[in-house]
């Protein structure tokens, strides 16, 4: 069962394509570790995504990622740069807890 972040399941996804965007953007992001967790397998799916390289594929990644910039650079450099990699495309690293509310950061990194 997914986690629910505290938020609705339109408001859940919004985040998760807005994280899965940056993370592909920036090559990492700052964030929770629950939410780390659960960004890293659908920013591992778009980059298998883009090893695919077909018409069909960049569809699909236009239609989870929120800009066609990103999906270009996704398409273009991100993926064929994993291309002898078979998965483990990013990498978890607890930072530690967050000043204000002490939840644990942790940063999620494209390998």
């Amino acid at each position: 069962m997914p986690r629910k972040l505290g938020r609705s399941s339109d408001q859940r996804r919004a985040m998760l394509r807005a994280m899965v965007t940056d993370t592909i953007e920036h090559g990492r992001i700052q964030t929770t570790v629950t939410r780390a967790k659960e960004t890293a397998p659908l920013v591992e799916r778009m980059i298998t995504l883009g090893k695919q390289n077909t018409l069909a594929s960049r569809r699909a990644a236009l239609a989870f990622i929120t800009r066609e910039d990103v999906v270009t650079k996704l398409f273009e450099t991100t993926a064929p740069a994993y291309a002898e990699r078979e998965g483990g495309y990013t990498r978890l690293t607890r930072v530690g807890p967050r000043r204000g509310d002490a939840a644990e950061l942790a940063v999620l990194e494209l390998v």
